[in-house]
């Protein structure tokens, strides 16, 4: 059994879409990145990565490298699954937890589980995703920011 942890925060302009686990969510802003700024799938690929002691996110997709700009973030997931599979895990669970003051996300949860869990070839059983403010504190609550954490649980096939 491996365990992975990661986080991923990105700051929100306009002009760019909200993107969360796949999901485009209506909102006058959206994450400033590279790639389409997916906090939601990178901190899924991290942690992952994180649980097989590979190193993080930028070896791999450095944001520095004009090939993964505006990249989809579910390609990033996609790989980081075929590295798993090819060292022997799979995904016993995941949980993730995301920081957004608004919009609201409750009614899109769903979906972004069922995203996840097809991306990991997993049950959605396995899957946990969690949305809540920061409570009006800090770059968070003032709705500057997004952040996604993630914590995965690999165990051998």
């Amino acid at each position: 059994m491996r365990i992975g942890f990661a986080s991923d925060i990105h700051q929100l302009v306009e002009n760019r879409k909200l993107i969360l686990a796949g999901v485009v969510v209506p909102s006058p802003v959206g994450e400033k990145a590279h790639s389409d700024g997916d906090v939601v799938y990178h901190a899924l690929a991290e942690s992952i990565l994180g649980a097989l002691a590979l190193g993080d996110l930028g070896k791999f997709f450095p944001d520095n490298d004009d090939k993964y700009l505006d990249m989809d973030s579910s390609l990033i997931v996609k790989e980081v699954v075929k590295m798993m599979d090819e060292l022997g895990y799979k995904i016993n669970n995941i949980d993730i937890s995301i920081t957004l003051e608004k919009p609201k996300l409750r009614e899109r949860i769903d979906e972004m589980r069922r995203n996840i869990a097809n991306l990991l070839n997993t049950d959605i059983k396995n899957v946990s995703v969690k949305a809540g403010t920061h409570e009006k504190i800090g770059p968070l609550g003032r709705g500057e920011a997004v952040k996604a954490e993630s914590i995965v649980m690999l165990i051998e096939k």
